[in-house]
């Protein structure tokens, strides 16, 4: 069975930092691109960071680079997202996502989210 097992959020002062981890098992993690992922209340989930487990490429969207940073522990098959200087806009539940080598980060397989509140 497929499983993503997001941990690591919680409530933060803008400006703090959090470290959110994903825990996959079930899958080859190895041939798997692992994304990260954030929906605010009234909007669309949008992508936020990705890493190839085959070559350790990553991908960041706009709004969170040089603040964000992902990686990836092959062993225990867990991609974390370091997540520094963050806003109020960064407010969200985080979720990460299971993707097909080359499929552009688009997930099969989606862990249950975890909530990110920053506060002002």
């Amino acid at each position: 069975e497929v499983q993503l097992v997001e941990s690591g959020g919680g409530l933060v002062q803008a400006g703090g930092s959090l470290r959110l981890s994903c825990a996959a098992s079930g899958f080859s993690f190895d041939v798997y691109e692992i994304g990260w992922f954030r929906q605010a209340p009234g909007k669309e989930r949008e992508g936020v960071s990705c890493i190839s487990s085959s070559d350790g490429s990553t991908y960041y969207a706009d709004s969170v680079k040089g603040r964000f940073t992902i990686s990836s522990d092959n062993a225990k098959k867990t991609v974390y997202l370091q997540m520094n200087s963050l806003k109020p806009e960064d407010t969200a539940v985080y979720y990460c996502g299971a993707a097909t080598l080359g499929s552009s980060c688009l997930p099969d397989y989606w862990g249950q989210g975890t909530q990110v509140t920053v506060s002002s």
